[in-house]
């Protein structure tokens, strides 16, 4: 059921016929983690707490530092020196402190990473690094668990939705194979901020349709984003049969 207090809450996004109050009461039931707290985490946790998820999981081992504030809107200057997931949560708790936060400090190894993505409904890959994701994709497909990706670098960005409870997704893998451990981070490209916000943004978007039942999400499909010229382009993606991680299922 749903609190007189979070039917006022929640009251423009439940008047919406594709959420209304069933869709509300499953995001209040939904379980999700947040991979990265950084420019991509940041919207995707603020967005998502706003709009009632319940369980917010949100794993980080790194710190805020003056560098992050240009686009890390979940932190501020007070924030400097702090963990990145504790000073999150001080701010995702004064915006909507009936969401329950579940802190992920460490680094995940294999072992701590299956065990987070076994705990929830639903992975948002926010990371900024081949080697995360691959991780984060393999313990989704091993889990059966949706998987909300999003990169961002210079002024381009990518989203895509990975789904292993439907047989015609594919999973990140499919798309980029082995990668390149020679890919380039934010740090070192440099990135503008309003970017990861779009893209950041779109990813909370999918994780609520994913958790609502709404909508049409982005599985089998990567979305483009060129910031430089504000051009929007798709591309339709294929499952890979003979792929390493998910071909076997």
């Amino acid at each position: 059921m749903l609190s007189d207090d979070e039917l006022l809450r929640y009251s423009r996004q439940i008047l919406l016929k594709q959420i209304d109050v069933e869709g509300q009461l499953r995001l209040k039931q939904g379980r999700v983690l947040i991979v990265g707290m950084g420019g991509l985490g940041s919207p995707v946790a603020l967005y998502l707490a706003a709009a009632g998820v319940g369980e917010l999981h949100l794993a980080d081992f790194d710190t805020v530092d003056l560098t992050n504030l240009q686009r890390q809107i979940a932190h501020d200057t007070a924030s400097i020196g702090q963990a990145k997931v504790d000073s999150a949560m001080a701010r995702l708790a004064a915006i909507n402190p009936q969401v329950r936060l579940v802190p992920h400090r460490q680094a995940l190894d294999a072992d701590s990473l299956a065990a987070a993505v076994s705990a929830v409904d639903l992975v948002l890959d926010c990371s900024d690094n081949f080697a995360t994701r691959e991780a984060v994709n393999a313990a989704c497909v091993a889990a059966g668990k949706p998987l909300v990706s999003g990169a961002a670098i210079r002024l381009e960005g990518q989203l895509s939705v990975f789904d292993p409870r439907n047989a015609a997704s594919p999973c990140y893998h499919c798309l980029y194979g082995h990668g390149s451990e020679a890919e380039l981070t934010c740090s070192e490209a440099g990135v503008v901020g309003p970017l990861v916000g779009l893209v950041g943004s779109l990813q909370a978007l999918e994780a609520l349709k994913l958790l609502a039942g709404f909508g049409e999400p982005l599985v089998g499909r990567l979305l483009l984003i060129d910031a430089l010229g504000t051009r929007f382009r798709e591309l339709r993606v294929k499952r890979d049969p003979a792929c390493g991680v998910c071909g076997g299922r």
